[in-house]
């Protein structure tokens, strides 16, 4: 019997495993993660205004495992001989397989002096929880949120949490009748950041910081963040809260491997998300360096496009052929703002923005509702 590793539980992995499953392959799957839980982040932005509880974004998968019959193993990868497809963890065990699927995700830089005095939003929902509580201290000061990227890997970065949590405390402290007690600040060394999103949506995100009264320190590269400041080469930004998000490289471990690596540390692949020349080797989701668009996102809609894609050409290999289906590079983003949301859409030459409307932000809200029904 064949047999598929899957290394991580989000949504890349989980994505692979359920399309194995619903193209008819019969193969030992294993997933290999420290965590037995799906942490939904997107819905995260939610937890400082009380619409979504840490609880309910964590989902427990024993149940998916079984249904579509996976053995997990709980546990971290410290290691993966290519050409042996063969996996180390720090348990101890040893996991050889046919194909393997690299689908861990990445994670944050953190490379900048006092990068600890910020907290990372997308570094999961604890994050945000001590965002809640740290906001519900203070009576009035400044809250600079911002974020860069990955200097060897300009795609390399999550930006649009950010400019959600900008929106949503800007319209959650008006709803508390205290935003007059607080300056907002965005920073970003990008003069104009959220530039994979469009030019327009650029300008509609600028636009609407301005209408909101929060204010920009824009185009200017970090030098340290202290405890009671953010800064740069162009100044200084004194904040009584930091958010911020650093852009993203590959996993700790992919350093002691012989994969082949991007400049920004993560695995380099081709358009069907095989390995470079490696066979029965694949990625999906943010661990992958890919060809494509200049504005190919980082976000957990491209991780499951790259999935099953992922699992069509496992699938097909099963059968003795090539690989054959290429992942779709699509950008789908809804900026919410607590109330209403700002659409984003990217395909091919296709480049669609949408003005912040109700009916977005409750699209959002069920397209949650509709994705969670999988794992729940």
């Amino acid at each position: 019997m064949p047999h598929i590793a899957i290394i991580g539980s989000g949504f890349a992995a989980l994505t692979t495993a359920r399309d194995l499953r619903r193209r008819g392959v019969g193969a030992d799957i294993t997933v290999i993660s420290p965590r037995d839980e799906l942490h939904y982040l997107p819905s995260s932005i939610w937890i400082p205004a009380g619409l979504r509880r840490a609880k309910a974004l964590r989902l427990p998968l024993a149940r998916f495992f079984a249904r579509h019959r996976v053995r997990f193993l709980k546990a971290s990868v410290t290691g993966l001989v290519a050409r042996a497809r063969q996996i180390t963890t720090d348990t101890g065990e040893t996991i050889a397989a046919d194909h393997v699927v690299i689908a861990s995700g990445g994670r944050f830089l953190k490379k900048l002096p006092g990068i600890e005095h910020a907290i990372i939003p997308c570094e999961g929902i604890a994050a945000a929880e001590a965002m809640t509580a740290r906001l519900a201290a203070l009576d009035g000061g400044t809250i600079a949120i911002g974020m860069a990227t990955n200097p060897n890997e300009p795609g390399a970065i999550r930006g649009g949490p950010m400019f959600e949590y900008a929106f949503i405390l800007d319209r959650l402290l008006r709803r508390e009748g205290r935003r007059d007690r607080f300056r907002m600040v965005f920073f970003s060394p990008s003069a104009r950041p959220g530039q994979r999103l469009g030019e327009k949506a650029v300008d509609a995100i600028l636009a609407e910081m301005k209408r909101r009264g929060i204010e920009t320190h824009l185009g200017h590269k970090m030098v340290r963040i202290e405890p009671d400041r953010v800064v740069t080469e162009g100044g200084e930004v004194a904040a009584d809260l930091i958010l911020f998000q650093p852009g993203m490289t590959g996993p700790e471990w992919l350093a002691a491997t012989d994969l082949p690596l991007s400049p920004g540390g993560m695995v380099r692949a081709d358009a069907f998300c095989r390995v470079e020349g490696c066979e029965g080797l694949w990625v999906a989701g943010d661990a992958g360096s890919y060809p494509g668009p200049e504005w190919l996102p980082k976000q957990a809609h491209q991780a499951d496009l790259q999935a099953r894609a992922v699992a069509a050409n496992i699938a097909g290999a099963l059968k003795g052929r090539p690989p054959a289906k290429a992942f779709t590079a699509e950008l789908v983003c809804i900026m919410d703002s607590l109330d209403r949301g700002m659409l984003v859409f990217r395909r091919g030459r296709i480049n669609l923005t949408l003005p912040a409307l109700r009916p977005l932000h409750w699209l959002k809200r069920a397209f949650e509702h509709h994705y969670l029904r999988a794992y729940r």
